[in-house]
């Protein structure tokens, strides 16, 4: 049996996986329905635009919404009342320090208007997954010993996929995410993706691409080196 397996091709995330032409999505942007949740099908995914979203019980529903909600280098800003906030916090900012906890304090935090959550038990251990091949990042905000906010997405290329945030202290997630922004533009990151628009992100550079325009973006953003890997230094922490 061993030898037997050694012969047999590895569907890992080095593989790539065809999705139907985004053209063809529902008007509220579904693409396709199952599958799976493994590294190498989020990756293709990712890079042909599309994410998953769906309910616990459920089948696993891939989107690319038109317009896609994004924030880029010439658009991103620090609103005025962020400012000062930025310079006096009292948060602690790591990254990768505690993505699973991340994950699950996105997914067990009650949001005004929402029931329930699409944070399911599968989709945490398949993040985590990627975030211990390097494709997947978390930011944590600490005040003392507890997690008062945080974040966590993918990295491809020069693209930072956000998937979400939270705040158990007013302005944990709003630091964490405006100082992530700032590295990665930094690093030469050229696109931020958001999904779907709020006016939260709005506030800070988001804008809406028609989908064509996009996925020009993205394209060119793969082209870009990999930040795979830890980004425990990415504030400068040990």
């Amino acid at each position: 049996m061993i030898r037997f397996l050694r012969s047999v091709p590895r569907l890992d995330e080095g593989c790539s996986y065809a999705f139907p032409p985004l053209e063809a999505s529902s008007p509220e942007g579904i693409v396709c329905a199952g599958g799976n949740l493994t590294p190498g099908i989020l990756l293709s995914a990712y890079r042909q635009g599309i994410f998953p979203w769906y309910e616990e019980g459920g089948p696993i529903l891939w989107w690319s919404p038109d317009p896609r909600f994004v924030i880029l280098p010439e658009t991103f800003h620090i609103p005025a009342s962020a400012h000062k906030l930025l310079r006096h916090h009292p948060f602690r900012l790591t990254a990768d320090r505690a993505f699973r906890l991340v994950m699950e304090s996105c997914a067990s935090i009650d949001r005004p208007g929402q029931d329930g959550t699409w944070i399911v038990p599968d989709m945490i251990d398949a993040y985590v997954r990627l975030h211990e091949l390097g494709y997947a990042h978390s930011v944590e905000a600490w005040e003392g010993d507890r997690l008062a906010g945080g974040l966590y997405g993918l990295s491809l290329g020069g693209a930072f996929f956000g998937e979400s945030m939270f705040s158990k202290v007013s302005g944990a997630s709003r630091v964490g995410f405006l100082s992530l922004a700032l590295a990665l533009f930094k690093k030469g990151f050229v696109l931020i993706d958001s999904q779907v628009h709020t006016d939260y992100l709005a506030g800070m550079g988001g804008v809406d691409l028609p989908r064509g325009a996009y996925m020009h973006r993205l394209g060119a953003a793969l082209q870009m080196s990999d930040h795979r890997g830890s980004w425990v230094e990415l504030f400068g922490g040990p």
